[in-house]
């Protein structure tokens, strides 16, 4: 399977956490912004991504415990391309939706000046 197929059969399988954040960033509903998701870059695939401000948004579920270096490989490789990497786990976002919604949106105007 490559990258691509994979990205597509990623988009049509999302979990919970990541419909209900899909929810909040598509069609420019979240401030103005265009986001994709499960979008490959480079050798591998993020969950959400906004071009327009270099910012990837990770949903991690219990799968990434045990992967903590390929993460952490994954978002050095992100970070040296000029991405900024927001990362929460899928239940903080079922639980505190608001929450990381503000923190994004933080990350965003802080990234504004604002």
């Amino acid at each position: 399977m490559t990258l691509l197929d994979n990205a597509k059969r990623l988009r049509r399988e999302m979990t919970d956490a990541e419909q209900r954040l899909w929810h909040y960033l598509r069609g420019h509903r979240f401030l103005g912004l265009k986001f994709k998701r499960q979008k490959p870059i480079g050798p591998y695939i993020v969950d959400f991504i906004c071009t327009e401000r270099w910012l990837v948004i990770e949903l991690d579920g219990g799968q990434h415990l045990p992967q903590g270096e390929y993460d952490q490989q994954r978002e050095r490789y992100l970070q040296n391309r000029g991405y900024r990497v927001l990362r929460f786990w899928n239940h903080q976002l079922l639980a505190e939706t608001e929450a990381v919604l503000e923190q994004i949106r933080l990350e965003i105007g802080e990234q504004d000046g604002s």
